[in-house]
């Protein structure tokens, strides 16, 4: 099986990736270092500072990835000199060079059977770049930038497909229930089917995500942010069985922290 085609191309996944990645440094800088211990409220326990350097890992393990076409043993996990500014921006420049030399669609290794190429990669760093810049900015007590209404429903996409339906086996996690949930944004659904064994993620149409035993929609980037755990409930509107909904939402937590 190969997975669904994105739904932005991947020339625009580079600029957001670069784009994102400003949006954060910009943050940073003004809110370190005085904000550095501040808490993200989307991921309890997790700090300003240990974003920061998360988010300069991931970027460097990923273009060691990209590069080698295979899993890396070893990459630098923190600033040599505490500068986490410069750490993430020295990773963000050495990711993107590295993306660009490649097309999306040449073969490289990733942890995901069903895309070994390397727009997995560019894919995967858009979002994971956007997530969390909006978590830099929330931990700073800044309103976030908007999110394109097309990179976040490519984002609700990527998260069914990749963490709901893959990640969540991999974890050794599964539903003990049936539950169908729908999810809507703009002129996108998806059907999030969780059952003892397998959580399944489909994109549908209107019709059959009408079957589902409960909808979450909203705007694009509401419903992106609503899916990581970000924003609330009372960012997004469900109807239909509100414990199906949470259900979904207990799955979605181990799969996306």
């Amino acid at each position: 099986m190969t997975a669904p085609r994105p739904l932005i191309d991947y020339g625009r996944m580079l600029d957001v990736i670069g784009i994102e990645g400003e949006l954060m440094l910009n943050t940073a800088a003004s809110a370190l270092p005085s904000a550095a211990q501040a808490e993200v409220p989307g991921c309890p326990g997790r700090t300003l500072a240990e974003t920061l350097r998360h988010v300069g890992s991931v970027h460097r393990v990923t273009r060691l990835w990209a590069h080698d076409g295979r899993r890396p043993e070893q990459w630098r996990r923190e600033p040599a000199d505490d500068d986490l500014v410069g750490f993430v921006r020295s990773g963000l420049e050495e990711l993107l060079t590295e993306l660009s030399r490649h097309d999306p669609s040449e073969p490289c290794d990733t942890w995901w059977p069903e895309d070994r190429t390397h727009g997995f990669w560019r894919r995967r760093m858009a979002h994971e770049t956007t997530v969390h810049r909006v978590d830099v900015e929330a931990a700073a007590g800044l309103r976030p930038h908007p999110i394109e209404p097309e990179v976040a429903l490519d984002g609700i996409d990527e998260l069914l497909f990749l963490w709901f339906g893959y990640r969540l086996s991999k974890l050794g996690m599964s539903s003990p229930r049936h539950g169908a949930v729908a999810l809507s944004a703009a002129d996108q659904r998806w059907l999030a089917i969780s059952e003892p064994g397998r959580s399944i993620a489909r994109r549908v149409q209107e019709a059959e995500a009408r079957t589902a035993d409960a909808t979450v929609s909203g705007e694009p980037m509401d419903v992106y942010l609503w899916c990581w755990g970000r924003v609330p409930d009372q960012s997004v509107q469900i109807a239909g069985d509100q414990d199906a909904v949470g259900h979904l939402w207990t799955l979605l937590r181990p799969a996306t922290q």
